[in-house]
């Protein structure tokens, strides 16, 4: 079940946080996070939730959503962990408890909202996994700044209002990273374990 911060009604904005069972690592591998960002497109699109921003780390996920309809991000969590368990099972043979139960906090004003994707696709930096947001594939950053092609992010309405195109958005948004943060200060935290042996066994 998951610790909501809030009732999940119809149009509200959510940071979501999943971490993976006892804290341990969810990703061993490339292979892990684009399938986990496989199912994630699809159960997005079956409980109606648009998702905005996202962060792949070690041991946690971070998303920012918005569902069309009342329930729809315990619909959306509730099928993202059936599925990548199910592809950990067939992958690696576990059989276990992955995730721990999620926490999803709402998210009203527009800088509110910015600062939290910002937070997020700054998240990997902080946690020393890439030296700055854009080198770091598993996220939205690239997307949201420099316009490469991602199926799973919809734009957020606070997020089109940076500018009257498309361009302008980016570039408006890539510049609230220009400003001093913790992507100058990043530090490399070790490494979660890797669940590689723990799915294995």
């Amino acid at each position: 079940m998951p610790r909501l911060a809030c009732p999940e009604e119809a149009h509200a904005t959510l940071h979501v946080v999943q971490c993976g069972h006892g804290r341990f690592a969810c990703f061993s591998r490339a292979r892990d996070r684009a399938a986990y960002l496989d199912a994630l497109r699809e159960c997005a699109a079956r409980a109606e939730c648009a998702v905005h921003a996202y962060a792949l780390m070690g041991n946690h996920v971070h998303l920012l959503l918005t569902s069309t309809r009342p329930r729809g991000p315990s619909r959306l969590m509730t099928g993202i962990s059936a599925s990548y368990a199910r592809y950990l099972s067939d992958e690696y043979g576990h059989e276990g408890e992955v995730w721990e139960p999620y926490d999803a906090s709402p998210v009203h004003a527009r800088r509110h909202l910015l600062a939290c994707m910002r937070y997020i696709e700054e998240n990997p930096v902080r946690a020393g996994l890439a030296p700055s947001p854009e080198a770091w594939r598993w996220s939205s950053y690239r997307c949201n700044a420099l316009a490469e092609d991602d199926a799973l992010v919809t734009p957020h309405p606070h997020y089109c209002s940076l500018g009257r195109s498309p361009a302008e958005r980016r570039a408006a948004y890539a510049a609230l990273f220009d400003r001093p943060a913790v992507n100058r200060r990043a530090r490399r935290f070790p490494s979660p374990p890797s669940p590689s042996a723990r799915y294995r066994s």
